[in-house]
């Protein structure tokens, strides 16, 4: 699912998953386990985003 954040200068990937997560609450329990990309690339959660950075959550997943 895609969506577009409005976000200060200077905010970060975890800004950006506290919003999601205040948007979709089913987000907030899994904010530890879910890895962040922006672009192709992990980041972590201090990384400072740029307009135009597309920010992918990739939540845990179960199977075997």
């Amino acid at each position: 699912r895609a969506c577009t954040l409005d976000l200060p200068p200077g905010a970060t990937v975890g800004d950006a998953y506290n919003q999601l997560a205040a948007r979709f609450p089913k987000l907030d329990p899994m904010r530890h386990s879910t890895l962040l990309a922006v672009g192709v690339e992990y980041q972590s959660r201090d990384y400072v985003l740029r307009d135009g950075d597309e920010l992918a959550l990739f939540p845990p997943v179960q199977g075997g």
